[in-house]
């Protein structure tokens, strides 16, 4: 899980360092570059690249892509840690899905850990008057549809392999980011190639890790440490672009990342 967070800080810091070039082509570079990946190991298996549940797949493809591109625009508006801190407060919003959709039941304490987070959020806003919100609406809708891939994954359950599931995710993310990007389309120069193509690789080896960490050890014993994304990507974001975090924006990030610890270590339990 510790190399899973790093490469996903990693992705995170190259995402804002590009911030001359539009969402949907940065949607289009991390996509594309997992497709080899994805496409290899399912061709290498032999497992069919269609899937079982097509339109739940569609449906995930669609919803992550709009997250994503949502989460890549905000950060040309906000340091790049408050944005992957907000971006976290997904698992709110999947809670209320799975109770409309999925007619779970969310413990009373479980409240308590998000009324936390959420009020994080509006410690993070109320005294930091820098905080652009332009970009903040762009997370927060980012963080909407990230909890409603949740519940669609959810929704998907085991009829489908993990891998297939990301490939739908990546076809779709690169069709789309393609076809938007055309008309702000910014010719890579040097480096950036090398920067566009790491993007697939940081997220593909953040996501292998991640799975990885998920299936040797206890959920309750990993799933906290997935936060310290936001920590690496914050200090990232102060020692690579000259963030400035005041301390009111500190004491928001940890109040919103200590509540999604803590209901990530209850549900563990239960």
């Amino acid at each position: 899980m510790l190399i899973s967070t790093m490469a996903f800080a990693c992705m995170n810091a190259i995402v804002k360092d590009l911030v001359h070039m539009s969402a949907f082509q940065i949607v289009f570079f991390r996509s594309v570059s997992s497709l080899f990946f994805t496409f290899g190991y399912l061709l290498k298996n032999n497992i069919s690249i269609f899937g079982n549940q097509r339109k739940l797949l569609v449906l995930r493809g669609l919803v992550g892509v709009t997250s994503m591109s949502l989460f890549f625009m905000s950060t040309k508006y906000l340091p790049i840690g408050t944005a992957v801190s907000l971006r976290y407060m997904a698992p709110i919003f999947a809670a209320v899905f799975a109770i409309i959709f999925l007619k779970e039941r969310i413990k009373p304490l479980q409240w308590i850990f998000f009324v936390l987070a959420f009020a994080g959020v509006l410690v993070l806003k109320g005294f930091d008057t820098d905080l652009n919100g332009y970009g903040l609406v762009l997370i927060f809708i980012s963080a909407v549809f990230s909890g409603l891939v949740y519940i669609v994954i959810s929704k998907i359950g085991k009829g489908d392999h993990p891998v297939v599931v990301v490939n739908y995710f990546m076809v779709i993310a690169t069709v789309l980011g393609g076809v938007l990007s055309i008309n702000n389309w910014v010719t890579p120069v040097g480096t950036e190639w090398l920067m566009l193509i790491a993007l697939g690789l940081f997220g593909y080896f953040g996501q292998v890790y991640m799975t990885k960490a998920f299936q040797i050890a206890a959920t309750n014993q990993v799933a906290p440490l997935k936060y310290l994304e936001v920590i690496f990507t914050l200090l990232l974001g102060v020692s690579l672009f000259n963030e400035v975090y005041t301390l009111y924006s500190l004491l928001g990030i940890a109040m919103i990342v200590l509540g999604l610890v803590l209901n990530a270590l209850y549900k563990g339990k239960k």
